[in-house]
């Protein structure tokens, strides 16, 4: 895991019943640290800006990561930074 400092609070962190049926804890938590530390993962150039904006001006932060052909997670950070979802994809 990143040693840096994160780059905004997470609030409250939950994962859908789905993500945690094919990834354990451990993989979801590395997950979770590269989001809060701005590794944005498979996101297109534009989402990567629209991030780096967020977190300076309070906005929704969104991640993508292909872990592989069919498993794809999103994570969420709402603008008010009091939640942070981790889901499949295909919940979104």
């Amino acid at each position: 895991m990143d040693n840096s400092p994160i780059r905004f609070m997470p609030g409250f962190v939950c994962a859908t019943p789905a993500v945690l049926e094919v990834l354990s804890q451990e993989r979801l938590l590395r997950l979770l640290d590269r989001h809060l530390h701005g590794d944005w993962g498979d996101t297109c150039a534009a989402d990567q800006q629209a991030n780096e904006r967020a977190i300076r001006e309070g906005s929704r932060i969104l991640s993508w990561y292909q872990l592989s052909g069919k498993i794809r997670v999103l994570i969420i950070t709402e603008a008010d930074r009091s939640i942070t979802t981790i889901m499949l994809a295909d919940e979104y």
